[in-house]
């Protein structure tokens, strides 16, 4: 099966509550892909004789909180069936820094990812990515934005491709000028781009409100 479409099957299974249930860990922990505290990833390797595609799982958490440990079950159970390989991420808070801190880590994980193929045993030519809420945002950040790779840089991890071919968010935020036509309290909004919570939104510069808005007319599976 081609491996975009096992990947739409595999999250349209996802709404079956029994389905997915596998007692899968990581094979490796914590390994850095940067010099800060919070710039990690966790490797969840399937058994297979030849490289498989890898899915990035992003967290949610209003940019704010949640953790790379919680990986939904139905990703386990790709690892489980040997076919897909997760790498479940960790980037820095907005208490650390705000946008686009985030994305930035969120682009520097997969150029690690992409460094690491050959010891990973994964198909560098076949990465995706996938969160929820505030990671269904930072997937689409990473889906629509222009590829980091510099072929001059002297460090090896710099010039690999920060482009994925495959991104399936779930319910993130994508247009931050919506907040000046409907009513949304929620203090993350605000504080992903350094604004205090209850901060009007007329009273947010419309240059860093469409900044943080990873909007495009191009559908999200590609």
């Amino acid at each position: 099966m081609e491996w975009k479409t096992h990947v739409v099957v595999l999250f349209l299974l996802a709404a079956v509550p029994s389905w997915g249930k596998q007692a899968v860990t990581p094979l490796h922990k914590d390994v850095s892909y940067g010099d800060r505290k919070a710039q990690a990833v966790d490797v969840y390797l399937p058994k297979s004789d030849k490289p498989t595609p890898a899915m990035i799982h992003i967290h949610g958490g209003g940019w704010r909180g949640g953790s790379k440990l919680h990986v939904p079950a139905f990703l386990k159970r790709a690892v489980a069936e040997g076919w897909l390989a997760v790498v479940p991420v960790e980037y820095r808070f907005t208490h650390v820094a705000t946008h686009p801190a985030q994305t930035n880590d969120c682009l520097r994980a997969v150029q690690f990812v992409r460094s690491k193929a050959k010891e990973w045993n994964i198909d560098p030519t076949r990465l995706g990515a996938t969160g929820g809420s505030a990671g269904g945002h930072l997937t689409m950040f990473v889906a629509s934005h222009d590829g980091l790779a510099d072929s001059d840089s002297d460090e090896p991890v710099a010039r690999q491709s920060s482009r994925i071919q495959c991104a399936v968010p779930f319910a993130g935020p994508s247009d931050w000028s919506l907040l000046s036509t409907i009513k949304h309290d929620h203090p993350a909004y605000r504080q992903l781009i350094g604004y205090e919570p209850g901060t009007p939104p007329g009273d947010m510069k419309e240059a860093i409100k469409k900044k943080v808005s990873p909007r495009r007319p191009s559908p999200w599976i590609a």
